[in-house]
């Protein structure tokens, strides 16, 4: 059995030099003079980087150019640079993997769909959650990644809507799902900044509403209580994974420490508070939690818990070169569909994007 550490933010590398993207708006005023500059600037520079989603110096004209050399260089150092992007599904789905600076590697997926581009994002490189079907997880944690980390991955997958360089033509990144690499909250002051500048009107953030960011969780319980008690709206999501403590001590190992009933109940917390239903994701796998006992008791453990503030989501496992996990075949999963939905708890099964280019989570990286 895999014990987990106690201290769960114990990054191998350090963190990048400070980005604009990491500090609020009086944080950017503050910086900007003392740097010397008028404390105007620090919009300036925000209008550039959230809403022009530029960081080239070159096309700040409205700035001065020795001040413009001067602030881009000690608020916008590089933050990532993209390795490859591989290309999916006709072109819909474009998956990137990056090169921070100090030469981690992480992952982003954007998606478009007719009606939405969504973006998965990671927030740390790696994860320590060692769930054992989990490429990610096996690789083990790197390190967090830094607020501007983060959302730097949303401004240049808006960028690339923007531009029209996916099919279909110019678009808008319309949703952010924190389903990348990492434990989002394992990396929880990062994360919560983050997704408050991806939420914050521009110029001070990018503009993306609350409630089009999902941030997902294998049951960190006193964060998920935490994250309710921030009083946003975005959407939390559950990786549960089978509703049974003896065989998710096994899948999840953090379950070890927080039990399915504790999971639930803060689920259930940050679904009074929030307003908003949470989701449950479950990752079906053959011959392991795909029995149909399994799907009763699941129903029935979220009804409890949860009533009707719920909705699960039953992603098809997309194994992993080597692994001895595979995906559960179609009549199990529809069965397993069936009765979850034959227990009063609505259940779809989500579409699988990408599996072409190593879509699971943690491929990219490990191939280099």
């Amino acid at each position: 059995m895999t014990v987990l550490p106690l201290v769960f933010d114990a990054p191998k590398r350090g963190l990048p030099p400070r980005h604009l993207a990491d500090l609020t708006v009086a944080e950017r005023a503050e910086a900007v003079v003392a740097l010397g500059e008028k404390a105007f600037r620090a919009k300036q520079l925000s209008n550039h980087y959230f809403s022009r989603l530029t960081v080239d110096p070159a096309e700040m004209t409205d700035i001065p150019a020795a001040s413009r050399e001067r602030l881009v260089a000690d608020l916008m150092p590089p933050l990532l640079t993209e390795v490859r992007a591989l290309a999916a599904d006709a072109g819909a789905t474009r998956k990137t993997l990056w090169r921070a600076h100090d030469g981690t590697l992480l992952e982003s997926v954007l998606m478009r769909y007719p009606d939405r581009a969504t973006l998965c994002i990671s927030s740390q490189a790696g994860c320590g959650m060692a769930c054992p079907f989990c490429a990610t997880g096996q690789g083990g944690l790197d390190r967090n990644l830094s607020t501007a980390e983060i959302v730097d991955q949303v401004r240049s997958a808006a960028a690339v809507m923007r531009d029209g360089a996916m099919p279909g033509g110019p678009g808008r990144l319309s949703n952010i799902v924190f389903m990348g690499m990492g434990e989002p909250l394992a990396n929880y002051k990062r994360v919560v900044a983050a997704v408050r500048r991806i939420t914050d009107p521009v110029p001070g953030g990018l503009g993306i509403g609350q409630r089009s960011v999902t941030v997902s969780t294998v049951g960190l319980a006193p964060a998920i209580r935490r994250l309710a008690d921030e009083r946003m709206q975005v959407r939390l999501a559950v990786s549960l994974h089978t509703p049974d403590d003896e065989l998710r001590d096994t899948l999840v190992p953090v379950n070890e420490r927080w039990s399915v009933d504790e999971v639930l109940s803060a689920a259930r917390y940050y679904a009074d508070t929030s307003g908003r239903r949470v989701s449950i994701e479950y990752a079906l796998i053959r011959d392991i939690n795909d029995q149909p006992w399994r799907a009763e008791l699941l129903a029935r453990r979220l009804r409890q818990h949860l009533g009707q503030l719920v909705h699960v989501n039953v992603i098809p496992l997309n194994p992993t070169p080597g692994s001895k996990w595979d995906a559960s075949p179609k009549p199990v999963e529809r069965e397993f569909v069936r009765l979850v939905n034959a227990g009063g708890v609505a259940c779809t099964v989500r579409d699988t994007r990408g599996q072409e280019i190593a879509a699971a989570c943690g491929q990219l990286a490990a191939e280099g």
